[in-house]
């Protein structure tokens, strides 16, 4: 087969050899339910598989049961899949988590967290779950022998089977991490994996786009490939697998293999012994890239928690900066997205911190951005008008209210361009079940205050976030919601950003595909093509960022995907502030966040 598919075997000199047999069989998948348990501790069991160089140990923890303290017997992972759990070492404690992407309503969401961390041989670790119990994942290099002793595995030798590393890891020992704050890597077309290697173990958390397939391929690092989520059709050798959740294969070193995504894609964790190289420099390569944009150092940091502090925020949208501050609206939503403009306000940041209400009780506005003589435009959307307004709250005039002698819907994201046009969307996310216009559309206020509609009704399932390039040649509208059988339209956007031409009257042509929204899994579940692509900025070197479901979705001038900024809940809108304009600032419900940037951002200002 090697022969076959054309491919060169490479050998890793000095490899160690083990004495005991994997119990996984090459090219046969077993499942982590059917494997025996093993009783470690008292209230703790386990799950155990290994290779030749990793063992697995998924350990299900009763609540407050202990795992007495102890020095490792050899290096580790450490990751909480489930519960809580304290994590003691050298007389420090660390509260390790677990927590499930939650699904958004009017009122919160939550993104999801695993935290982990790494050891190395001989270091301390004692564990504590939390109240409601824990599960965890452990990967030794190499093998823990006293588990092996306690499922009763013959055979076994006390022989040395580490193998030294030249590799720097990619993470720093005995310091936990939020597994959703490693930065995706590409390795192939439209496959990502969160990449963690130290010591001789490499963890390969991928994310597979449906349909996408990984060709015939060899590597000479052993491989224990565990499907989290989704469908996979693998195969090793000549034998073709339908791996379902939960399934673990090993696949030796030099061993012939490939995989095709189903309709709903999938997330594995693949576990390499020893640390693949290749994919260390393409991690490099893709960390470059990321930090060109955003610093090493840089971290969201938490501006304003509206729930704490008054006037009370409950789902902030639009921010822009403007003279100094930061504008931004403060939409009232109940639970079920039933929206009240009498409990919405637009604010002003300062950079101190400190807030204000510049209007409240009066509009539930959306989307903003800086006009004229210092003024503010402002997407009214309850009210289905486009207004602008003064920077302490008057409004000074109405810029469309109708298109085509019937009233808009709701108005949503807004920008300018350098003729002092105006483009805006209107998902039509307003409280009437009748809406006036014949469907979702984007629109463009001529210097005139003719009003165009720009796309056809419907074309966009809910075009949501728009954005003009710096030259004013591009126009860029994302799509929010597609193909969900909870929402009215279906759409060909998809999860994309699309790309116009613009023309010199302000229309648009030459519609194409920009950049692809990586999905969360929870949507390709239900074979969704929602990103929740919402509020976007730009930069001065055409770099755009998009807030999503998956977190602030970052894409370089041609499309190409580079990265993502994870937040706590996901982010509703953002945009660049401060005076040399290299902080993004992002809005997610009732909280504000920034983040230095080492790009400059556009805003068009008149």
């Amino acid at each position: 087969m090697i022969e076959q598919y054309g491919l060169t075997v490479k050998e890793l000199p000095e490899l160690p050899s083990s004495s005991v047999t994997p119990n996984l069989e090459v090219g046969t998948p077993a499942n982590i339910q059917n494997l025996e348990s093993v009783q470690l501790y008292p209230g703790v069991t386990a799950k155990i598989f290994w290779g030749n160089g990793n063992l697995v140990s998924v350990l299900e923890l009763e609540p407050n049961s202990t795992i007495p303290k102890e020095n490792l017997p050899a290096d580790r992972f450490l990751i909480v899949t489930e519960g809580s759990i304290d994590f003691i070492s050298d007389g420090n404690k660390h509260k390790m988590m677990a927590r499930e992407r939650e699904e958004p309503d009017g009122t919160h969401s939550g993104t999801p967290r695993n935290d982990f961390i790494y050891q190395e041989k001989g270091s301390e670790s004692e564990i504590v779950a939390g109240d409601t119990g824990a599960k965890v994942m452990e990967v030794y290099s190499p093998k823990r022998l006293d588990y092996l002793e306690k499922l009763g595995v013959s055979g076994i030798s006390s022989e040395n089977q580490e193998r030294g590393s030249n590799n720097e890891p990619t993470i720093v020992p005995n310091k936990v991490y939020d597994l959703f704050d490693i930065q995706f890597t590409q390795l192939a077309e439209g496959i990502y994996a969160r990449l963690i290697s130290a010591g001789g173990m490499q963890l390969s958390f991928v994310s597979a786009n449906p349909n996408t397939q990984s060709k015939a391929h060899i590597h000479p690092e052993e491989q224990i490939t565990i499907l989290l989520r989704g469908t996979l059709k693998q195969t090793v050798l000549d034998q073709e697998m339908e791996l379902k959740p939960q399934d673990i294969v090993l696949v030796p070193g030099n061993v012939v293999h490939s995989g095709v995504a189903g309709e709903l894609g999938f997330d594995a964790l693949d576990i390499f012994w020893p640390v693949r190289e290749d994919y260390l420099a393409k991690q490099q390569a893709s960390l470059e890239r990321y930090h060109e944009i955003i610093p090493k150092d840089a971290k969201p940091e938490l501006v304003i928690d509206g729930s704490k502090t008054e006037p009370t925020l409950t789902f902030s949208e639009g921010p822009k900066w403007m003279e100094g501050k930061l504008y931004f609206s403060n939409m009232y939503f109940d639970q079920n997205w039933n929206a009240d403009p009498k409990k919405s306000s637009i604010v002003a940041l300062d950079p101190d911190g400190t807030y204000q209400n510049i209007t409240e009780g009066k509009m539930q506005a959306n989307g903003l951005y800086p006009y004229k003589n210092g003024h503010l435009l402002v997407c009214d959307m309850i009210g289905h008008r486009v207004v602008e307004m003064t920077a302490s709250g008057q409004v000074v005039q109405v810029m469309a209210d109708t298109y085509n002698g019937k009233p808009i819907d709701g108005p949503n994201d807004i920008i300018t361009d350098t003729k002092g046009g105006i483009y805006f969307t209107d998902p039509q996310f307003t409280m009437e079940a009748e809406k006036f216009q014949p469907g979702r559309a984007v629109y463009y206020i001529s210097p005139e205050k003719e009003v165009t509609r720009l796309v056809e009704p419907n074309e966009f399932a809910m075009p949501n976030g728009i954005l003009l390039t710096p030259d004013g040649k591009t126009l860029y509208i994302n799509n929010c919601y597609d193909d969900e059988s909870w929402y009215p339209v279906d759409s060909s956007k998809d999860n994309f950003v699309w790309a116009y031409d613009v023309n010199e009257d302000g229309t648009i042509s030459n519609g194409r595909k920009f950049a692809e929204l990586r999905l969360t899994g929870n949507v390709l579940d239900r074979k969704g093509r929602s990103s929740s692509a919402d509020g976007m900025a730009i930069d001065t070197m055409g770099n755009i960022y998009v807030a999503t479901y998956f977190g602030v979705q970052i894409f370089d001038s041609k499309g190409s995907f580079v990265g993502i900024i994870n937040l706590p809940s996901f982010p509703v809108s953002l945009g660049f502030g401060d005076e040399d304009m290299k902080t993004l600032y992002m809005v997610s419900y009732d909280k504000v966040y920034k983040i230095r940037t080492n790009r400059k951002g556009y805003v068009n200002y008149l």
